[in-house]
């Protein structure tokens, strides 16, 4: 397999205007840079209270009241790890669970999409984070919106309560927000909506949704303190904070137990319906089913998903369960879970060149389980494989602590991997293509430049595989560089290449894969 080289690309003209590429351009400009988001951090409290009340203005301003959202009957989903996964057990769940009800009763509903689907971030194309009925929206549907939205932000800037600190137009991850919401509740066929959590929960631009069907947080772990709180209870307490008066509270068997009394008592304060903790993992019937996200880890993300999807069903009226009589899931919901799809996580694509494992994992612990599942997939046994890891990290992690995490849950340690990439989340060298959906404004260009992140990185390798030698290490400004490290390799073993410590990372792959012809529009891989 041939991968796209700057040669063969140019920077794109101006786009026309009201395009798909002049709306993609015109949403990039909201990005915060890195000194904003640096501020906003620093600011903390009081300017945290303002966040949701701002966000319901936003709405308003878009044309649509809070008090709308209900109809779309919500399942919110937050976590440190595994939320997005739960989206996607949720969502192939739904589909199966609403096509099966038409089918089957005859049930005549207004046609159209039935389920909607907001996530984040996007691998390659931000239509990725609005789905309907499973699919990105697409250019015409995506462009006829966002400048509709646009527009009304603009005309009703004199609307605003604090003009002196709201902007005429939010940033990026709330305007895409309100721009989702706006498509969902556009289209009457709608009958559910599964909104993921950006970051956190309590102040999150998603959690403005005032009856919800249900509430579900995923495992909790240590990630984003800066903005959630130095503790794991601090930590649940903002993610307990998408809880709801009168909806149901579902949580995961937590690996930090002390979270659940965190998650009890915010249930209890708010009014929740109940707080439901589900078993570990090893005692739920799910562990024995075969899953569409592989790995051991997405045992729990599945079982959160059937529980939220049964709140539905419930509250919907639909005499449909999840379950069989033994509390083993239904024939349909195993159907449902084995065909569920999520692009960049736990994915293998293989190409004539080289296989690859591909996976967002960013934190200690995801990464560990990322590890376990290369090892599954490459065993370091397999004397016939190059394996090659492409990582990096944002900046404000701890290099060491991700690093470990991947060195003691591979065997051999440092000698599982042939070569190691320390590369930027840049996918192109400069001035191979323009950035468009791939723009990334929210990291600082000098640290970008000067790859001091990628060189911390290859510091903290190199203290910990110390005696071995580290000559095998690469810190490179691109992904495309960093692909070109096994081009053509002269060894004959077949080669594996890992890629994990940032979902960016993995887009930026996968976009050169897709341009390589491994991937479909569905970003599947096209070798099975």
């Amino acid at each position: 397999m041939a991968f796209a080289s700057s040669s063969s690309s140019s920077t794109a003209a101006t786009p026309p205007p009201r395009s798909y590429a002049s709306a993609i351009e015109a949403l990039n400009t909201l990005q915060s840079n890195a000194a904003t988001i640096a501020a906003t951090r620093a600011a903390g409290g009081k300017y945290n209270d303002w966040l949701i009340p701002e966000m319901v203005e936003y709405l308003e301003r878009a044309g649509h009241s809070q008090q709308e959202l209900d109809r779309l009957n919500v399942i919110h989903i937050t976590g440190t790890k595994g939320k997005g996964s739960t989206a996607a057990f949720s969502n192939s769940l739904l589909l199966k669970a609403l096509a099966d009800q038409e089918n089957g009763d005859g049930t005549v509903s207004t046609p159209g999409p039935k389920v909607g689907l907001y996530t984040s971030p996007h691998m390659l194309l931000v239509r990725e984070r609005i789905r309907l009925d499973g699919m990105p929206i697409d250019e015409e549907t995506f462009t006829r919106a966002f400048w509709r939205i646009w527009d009304a932000f603009e005309a009703t800037a004199d609307q605003r309560a604090r003009p002196e600190v709201t902007p005429a137009r939010p940033v990026y991850f709330k305007f895409l927000t309100v721009l989702a919401l706006h498509i969902f509740l556009s289209m009457p066929s709608i009958r559910a909506v599964i909104l993921e959590v950006g970051i956190g929960g309590r102040y999150d631009s998603t959690n403005i949704v005032p009856k919800p069907v249900a509430c579900g947080i995923s495992t909790l772990s240590l990630d984003h303190q800066v903005i959630l709180g130095n503790s794991i209870e601090e930590i649940a307490s903002q993610k307990a904070g998408i809880y709801k008066r009168g909806a149901p509270a579902i949580s995961v068997a937590q690996p930090f137990k002390q979270t659940e009394a965190v998650l009890r008592k915010a249930a209890e304060d708010v009014g929740a319906k109940e707080l439901k903790v589900l078993p570990e993992v090893a005692e739920s019937p799910v562990s024995s089913i075969r899953l569409g996200l592989p790995g051991p880890h997405q045992v729990s993300n599945a079982q959160l998903a059937l529980n939220l999807v049964d709140c539905y069903l419930k509250a919907q009226g639909i005499a449909k369960s999840v379950w069989k009589d033994d509390g083993s899931p239904s024939e349909w919901a195993t159907d449902a879970l084995a065909s569920a799809r999520w692009p960049g996580r736990c994915q293998i694509v293989p190409t004539s060149s080289a296989t690859f494992y591909l996976d967002g994992a960013h934190t200690s612990d995801s990464l560990a389980l990322c590890a376990q599942w290369w090892q599954l997939e490459s065993p370091a046994s397999a004397s016939d494989v190059e394996r090659t890891l492409i990582f990096n990290c944002t900046n404000g992690r701890n290099a060491n602590e991700l690093l470990s995490a991947i060195l003691s849950a591979v065997a051999n340690g440092a000698s599982y991997f042939t070569r190691i990439v320390f590369c930027t989340n840049i996918p192109y060298r400069p001035g191979a293509r323009s950035g468009g959906d791939l723009t990334n404004n929210m990291v600082d260009s000098n640290e970008v430049q000067s790859l001091s992140v990628q060189r911390d990185l290859q510091s903290a390798w190199a203290q910990l595989v110390k005696p071995a030698a580290v000559d095998n290490v690469h810190v490179l400004p691109s992904i495309e560089d960093a692909l070109d490290t096994f081009k053509g390799p002269s060894s004959l073993k077949r080669q594996h290449v890992m890629v994990a410590g940032s979902l960016h990372l993995v887009g930026g792959v996968m976009s050169h894969l897709k341009d390589a012809g491994a991937l479909d529009e569905k970003l599947e891989a096209v070798q099975a």
